[in-house]
């Protein structure tokens, strides 16, 4: 689990620098994908793409990020790192991987501002949190 944290905690300092500094710098990007391997590809990709979301909703201002991905879109929160997809609950949870791609690339996103906001009212939280989190085949 220590190696889990100090990956966690690479990331997390590397997310810090790029927000005061407004881009990943070469050598962030390397640490990246030594430490992540094809996992940041994928959060790089989505980043790139712009299919990181944060919702927001009102009037109660409550924050819902969700990342577009292959098959659905995924539920993630960042402040538990959880996320609602298979590659969490099969290989992060079973400790065969450190954050799912889809965490990756909210924490990125976020710290480089590349996401996009959607502001919804209250009354559609749970109708849009049962489509999130349902499982498709």
């Amino acid at each position: 689990m220590k190696e889990a944290n100090s990956e966690i905690e690479c990331l997390n300092a590397i997310c810090n620098e790029a927000k005061r500094k407004g881009k990943l710098e070469d050598e962030q990007i390397v640490t990246l994908k030594r430490t992540f391997g094809s996992r940041f590809l994928n959060a790089w990709k989505a980043v790139n793409e712009r299919r990181v979301k944060r919702y927001i909703f009102k009037p109660s201002g409550r924050i819902v990020w969700i990342v577009v991905g292959r098959r659905r879109d995924y539920l993630v929160m960042p402040a538990a790192n959880f996320c609602s997809c298979d590659d969490f609950y099969f290989n992060v949870m079973d400790g065969k991987a450190r954050l799912c791609y889809h965490l990756i690339a909210q924490r990125i996103a976020e710290s480089l501002g590349l996401f996009d906001t959607i502001e919804e009212e209250d009354s559609f939280y749970d109708i849009l949190m049962r489509e999130w989190r349902e499982v498709t085949s």
